[in-house]
């Protein structure tokens, strides 16, 4: 199964996890990253790479995580969602929304 990005992500979008990514599997939007569960091997490298925990394999995800499975294949689908294989900055106010929960209804779309 798949590792998923899941809510801590939105509004934060660290990037440390591309970095590290064998498959290149991650797409971008402007406030959130995804994973494509196609390409990913289940090798959870991104995993600790993750500083806000974001990240999860998808047979461990909680109920409330349940629908980023969808997002993610969703979105790694969208020709919108570009593919992104090196890290960036952060959002600059990243650390303002690294709490706050729910956060699904601000994932912007390109």
């Amino acid at each position: 199964m798949p590792f998923v990005v899941t809510e801590s992500c939105v509004a934060c979008k660290h990037t440390d996890c591309v970095d590290v990514c064998p498959m290149d599997c991650f797409v971008e939007g402007p406030n959130f990253v995804a994973i494509d569960p196609e390409g990913c091997i289940d090798c959870s490298v991104c995993v600790p790479e993750c500083p806000v925990d974001a990240i999860v394999n998808a047979t461990d995800v909680t109920e409330a995580q349940r629908p980023y499975i969808a997002l993610n294949a969703q979105f790694a689908r969208d020709p919108a969602w570009r593919p992104i294989t090196s890290r960036k900055p952060p959002l600059p106010d990243h650390a303002r929304w690294q709490a706050v929960s729910p956060k699904r209804h601000l994932i912007e779309l390109p």
